[in-house]
């Protein structure tokens, strides 16, 4: 009996001792979260869009037969600089050459047809001032006559036709510049005005960008812009908004853009990647904050406020305007040079004191 005492008291002690730790660790209070957080800056400062393109020729052709045949022969490649009025292709003459010479045949029908007539016409003129057919025959002949006449007339037309069409079997550049593409071959049949070389033309070179729906709305034609060429980057060469599409594309709904250089581009090569940079005059209530900022409250965007005092977090909602490449615009509810976090917003509770960090995961100190 003494003993099962003494086993119940042992147990007793050490289910109390176990209790007390876990309380303890409970009363162990959790570390703050690491948080990434940033200073907001006013839009006049960050007001930046930057977009991708790549470089053309302002003036590009496409080129292709005048009529239809079968290739014969293809007299360049892609990348060939050519020069205006250069052969670049050919078809098959052969068809062409006998419609020729089927007008020719039909002209020389047609004007002895016509010497007939006429031979007919003065004949009956003379009968008729004899006295010896009636003015309706003579009238018969003179319209007969104005019908072969006529007859030549169309003749020699087809025939002048022919002769082009004939001349058009062989394709010619309409400009000095460098074939930048080739959709025909040797032996292939083509339609009359299928695209068979692209041709860009030498001259002003320009840079094409697609801008989203959102953003297409603050650029003009004739907006100054700066220009990086990927194999030049750090230098930036002074442009110009040329052109803007009117409508977007049915399939990425964006805008095409030309941007043309402001000087020589020669030192910029055909297909060229470049970064157009757009700088924007910005407003002085408008921030710019990272796309990773955003979070939600009642479905309307938000972003979280750091207290600088007291390290906690407050979820503030905002009024968004647009997205970009480099950011989201806030129109209301955020002041310039306030602190916000910038990732890590998901895991976030309202209050909740946060340990923050920088982009470069140093502590910060407000």
């Amino acid at each position: 009996m003494h003993s099962t005492a003494v086993a119940r008291t042992a147990c007793a002690a050490l289910l109390a001792a176990l209790l007390a730790g876990c309380s303890t660790q409970a009363e162990i209070a959790a570390p703050p979260r690491i948080a990434r957080v940033a200073q907001v800056e006013a839009n006049s400062v960050q007001g930046v869009e930057v977009y991708p393109g790549d470089v053309h020729a302002r003036h590009e052709s496409g080129l292709g037969f005048r009529v239809s045949g079968k290739i014969n022969a293809r007299k360049v490649d892609v990348g060939a600089h050519v020069r205006n009025g250069q052969v670049l292709a050919t078809i098959d003459p052969r068809d062409l050459e006998l419609a020729q010479a089927s007008a020719q045949a039909t002209l020389a029908s047609a004007e002895a047809a016509y010497q007939l007539a006429r031979s007919e016409h003065d004949r009956y003129k003379t009968l008729s001032d004899k006295r010896f057919v009636s003015q309706f025959d003579l009238e018969a002949k003179t319209n007969a006559l104005a019908a072969a006449k006529a007859h030549v007339t169309e003749a020699r037309a087809a025939l002048d036709t022919a002769r082009n069409q004939a001349n058009y079997a062989e394709l010619r550049a309409d400009a000095d510049g460098v074939i930048t593409a080739v959709s025909a071959e040797a032996g292939q049949v083509v339609g009359a005005g299928q695209v068979v070389m692209t041709l860009a033309h030498d001259g002003p070179k320009e840079v094409e960008i697609s801008v989203p729906e959102q953003a297409i709305a603050q650029l003009e034609v004739g907006a100054e812009a700066a220009v990086e060429l990927w194999t030049e980057s750090g230098t930036l060469q002074q442009a110009r908004v040329r052109e803007i599409a009117p409508d977007a594309d049915s399939t990425t709904r964006t805008y095409r853009v030309r941007v043309a250089f402001a000087e020589d581009a020669s030192g910029a090569r055909l297909g060229q990647t470049a970064r157009v940079y757009f700088t924007s005059a910005g407003n002085e209530h408008q921030v710019r904050v990272p796309l990773s900022a955003l979070y939600e409250k009642d479905g309307e965007p938000a972003i979280w406020l750091v207290d600088p005092n007291t390290s906690k977090v407050h979820l503030t909602a905002v009024e968004l305007q647009n997205y970009g490449e480099s950011g989201a615009l806030i129109n209301n509810g955020l002041e310039s040079e306030s602190w916000i976090v910038t990732a890590g917003v998901h895991r976030l509770r309202e209050g909740e004191v946060i340990n923050p960090i920088d982009d470069l995961n140093r502590r910060v100190t407000f």
